[in-house]
């Protein structure tokens, strides 16, 4: 028996992917390279934008040949394409698919494979107890048998959903509300994690920064329950490296960023969207914050964490968006010299306030051409902020290899690549670069912890 998971979208669908494959590999499912040689196949999906989900339909469309071909088959649309209401559209416009899962709750298909006939007894105990776990926020084996000794860094959701509700986000339509884990929960799969050979971890959340307010478990903390929570990770043994993201510019507090600084294990890289330069479209956003706010946040992580990489995303084409709204976006991201910056085109989602409320009148070719300004400034920004790593020595800490060359990330999360004999997964290496582009580095190996 095979299963085939196909994947698109953020951090959070990865991870979810991730935790279904371990629970199906419990069951004697083996992971299968294409959807034709799988019995299950799960299409895990996201529609933060259009491109995205006019894929996974594709996807959908491709596969409804492989379920008449296949009808004892399993085909499960999972993610954020479902939701967590109004399945019903859904299964009208593919009757063809058998499981409709939500976002990060795949308890649908651990109760249809223990109902199904094909499950002996222990696997069925197996789906059982999995569902019951699930409903708990918690979970057992979390990663695949098969990625067992492969997987150097994983994902750790702590908060799902969100709240916050900007004009332009689908996320709290089809994540639902805001909801923090249980640490122990958490810390339990975390350690789980170390134990299948994890050396890194990132925590996940719409809004990482507000994790465990909605919990009992930190009623009256002095700090925030993120530092709380990033404290008792740091002590799990075999642990080398925490990371976390996304984080709100409205949320973000210096106890968090001093944490940063105070465990050696929290990587200096911080996430924090700006979205746009312009403070009247981000009052269209609701984000409620201004550029200057924006300004002093960044100036402020820098201060307090003097070696820190800060990422930001941006939206452009936003409705109503000027040229002149435009250009602000452009003049803050040239001033601020970020080292990465995710540049999106504006897309219209369902049940939107923006959708509902204003008119989307940019053309795609304008939409697109902004977006095109923007990669170009950030690719020359990152240029320069890379030239100066020439000759130095990086830590690395090494992921896997791809066409031939190991890669591995820093810890303020620049891209290494080098070339080197023997099996380096997993290892700590000390790399001199040779070459800086604006996406990644190249180099050779230096020392390693093995050396």
């Amino acid at each position: 028996m095979h299963y085939h998971i196909w994947t698109i979208g953020c951090q959070m669908n990865e991870a979810d992917s991730q935790r279904v494959a371990a629970g199906l590999e419990r069951l004697g499912y083996q992971p299968a390279p294409r959807a034709e040689e799988a019995d299950i196949v799960i299409l895990n999906t996201c529609v933060v934008r259009q491109q995205p989900e006019d894929k996974a339909v594709g996807r959908l469309n491709q596969l409804k040949r492989w379920k008449q071909e296949r009808p004892e088959g399993i085909l499960a649309l999972m993610g954020c394409m479902v939701g967590v209401k109004d399945t019903a559209r859904l299964q009208q416009r593919f009757p063809w698919v058998d499981l409709l899962l939500p976002p990060s709750d795949p308890s649908a298909l651990w109760a249809a494979l223990a109902a199904r006939g094909d499950l002996d007894e222990a696997q069925t105990l197996i789906a059982d107890a999995e569902s019951r776990r699930l409903a708990l926020g918690r979970t057992d084996t979390v990663l695949p048998a098969s990625e067992e000794g492969q997987a150097v860094s994983a994902y750790i959701p702590v908060v799902l959903g969100c709240s916050h509700a900007c004009t332009y986000c689908v996320i709290p339509y089809r994540r639902g509300a805001e909801r923090s884990r249980p640490p122990e929960a958490i810390l339990a799969e975390a350690i789980q994690l170390v134990a299948q050979g994890v050396k890194e971890i990132t925590l996940l959340g719409q809004i990482v920064d507000r994790y465990g307010y909605d919990l009992l478990d930190f009623a009256g903390a002095q700090e925030p329950p993120l530092v709380t929570l990033l404290r008792r990770m740091h002590e799990i043994k075999g642990l080398q490296r925490l990371r976390f993201l996304t984080s709100h510019p409205n949320w973000m507090r210096d106890d968090l960023l001093r944490a940063v600084v105070e465990l050696p294990k929290v990587c200096e890289h911080i996430e924090v969207p700006i979205q746009a330069g312009d403070d009247d479209i981000l009052a269209q956003m609701r984000r409620g914050y201004t550029s200057d706010d924006y300004r002093q946040l960044v100036a402020r992580i820098r201060e307090l964490i003097p070696s820190v990489s800060i990422a930001t995303d941006i939206i452009v084409g936003f409705p109503g968006e000027t040229e002149a709204q435009f250009q602000r976006t452009y003049d803050l991201l040239e001033e601020l010299r970020l080292d990465k910056a995710h540049i999106a085109r504006y897309s219209a989602r369902p049940l939107t306030v923006a959708t509902r409320t204003l008119e989307d009148g940019l053309p795609y070719e304008e939409k697109e051409r902004r977006r095109r300004v923007l990669d170009k400034l950030q690719s020359r920004i990152v240029q320069e902020l890379n030239a100066p790593y020439l000759d130095q020595i990086v830590d690395v800490l090494v992921e896997g290899e791809k066409k031939g060359r190991w890669f591995g990330r820093t810890r303020t999360d620049r891209l290494v690549f080098f070339t080197a004999e023997g099996d380096w997964r997993g290892r700590m290496a000390q790399v001199r670069i040779l070459w800086a582009g604006p996406w990644s580095l190249v180099g050779e190996p230096a020392l390693s912890d093995c050396d």
